[in-house]
């Protein structure tokens, strides 16, 4: 135990995040999953992150309680003697009950539930688990592409007002970290896992610049404005900071998530009472300030680090009606 402490010690947030969630992959996951699974997870681990892996690993934990337990087919199985062959004896009707089970179960002796996205999520899994076993020559067919997905309802994209934005500033007042954190949001976009991250030495008050690791741990160096440049100067006179020291704390201990969006939340709940405000929805509203002032839909997508320009043209693209009024008159004859 000593040992997996010291190691933990030596390493930089997102390196102990990884670390953690490969351990409770290894340790706790995939011992509860039939042994052939191993193979898919040697064979995605190239390019996906250790939380995707253990997301996956979740899923399919879920996948084979209720084929052991619930299915016509293979309830009564051993679940530790399933072998890959079993995977043809899978059929349609198996999968669809499946997504009909997922609506609401019982794991762990807990009741959880899911919608469409959850759903979403888990059919996902088993697509890329029976893709995978299907290209190596393991399965006869790929059932999964005969498989009706749920239908997923546009959600409406929460934002903030310019007065509740200014709401929310000065809400934080009183709190020079929690000032920070927001604003930093506000006026940078990052993501709530690349903010508690952050660690002193990221921030290069010089040049104006912070560096972030992004989704699958790729670094990138974000640009300040005057703005958010003058509040780090501002924060860094409030405590003592080395390098090592991560940004945003509590009694000396990095800030989780967690404590992040229940910090948001605690504010929002004065400017906005009537929006659920949580971290995402702050980088939206930084997104829709960003789309605004530079109608550049591919500068608000490198700067978010959105991989598919499509992501950030749903979320962005038709979202201001002021910016057609402008196009309207663009054009003369």
């Amino acid at each position: 135990m000593q040992q997996f402490h010291d190691i933990l010690a030596c390493m930089k947030y997102n390196e102990k995040r990884d670390y953690q969630n490969n351990k409770e992959l290894n340790e706790r996951v995939l011992p509860n999953l039939p042994s052939f699974c191993n193979a898919f997870f040697v064979g995605i681990e190239q390019k996906t992150t250790p939380l995707t892996r253990l997301g996956y690993a979740r899923d399919l934990e879920i996948f084979f309680q209720y084929l052991t337990t619930q299915s016509a087919n293979f309830a009564g199985r051993d679940l530790f003697g399933l072998e890959k062959a079993d995977l043809n004896q899978i059929t349609i009707d198996d999968i669809e009950q499946y997504m009909a089970y997922l609506t609401q179960y019982e794991k762990d002796k807990k009741q959880h539930l899911n919608g469409e996205r959850g759903k979403m999520r888990k059919m996902a899994t088993l697509r890329s688990f029976f893709k995978y076993f299907y290209r190596r020559g393991d399965l006869q067919e790929n059932i999964m592409t005969k498989i009706d997905l749920p239908k997923i309802h546009e959600k409406n994209i929460i934002r903030l007002n310019d007065d509740e934005v200014n709401k929310l500033i000065n809400a934080t007042a009183k709190n020079p970290r929690d000032e920070m954190i927001i604003t930093l949001f506000l006026l940078s976009g990052i993501r709530v896992s690349e903010l508690v991250g952050l660690d002193y030495e990221d921030i290069d008050l010089a040049n104006k610049t912070f560096l972030v690791t992004r989704k699958g741990g790729k670094q990138t160096i974000l640009h300040m404005g005057e703005q958010l440049h003058n509040k780090f100067v501002e924060y860094f006179q409030t405590g003592e900071f080395t390098k090592g020291t991560p940004l945003f704390t509590k009694c000396g201990h990095r800030l989780s998530v967690r404590a992040v969006e229940n910090i948001v939340k605690k504010y929002a709940q004065t400017a906005a009472p009537l929006k659920k405000i949580s971290p995402h929805k702050l980088r939206s509203t930084y997104g829709t300030n960003l789309y605004k002032a530079t109608g550049d839909i591919y500068v608000v997508a490198d700067v978010l680090g959105h991989r598919d320009i499509n992501t950030t043209k749903k979320h962005y693209a038709a979202i201001s009606d002021d910016i057609r009024i402008k196009a309207a008159d663009k054009v003369k004859i």
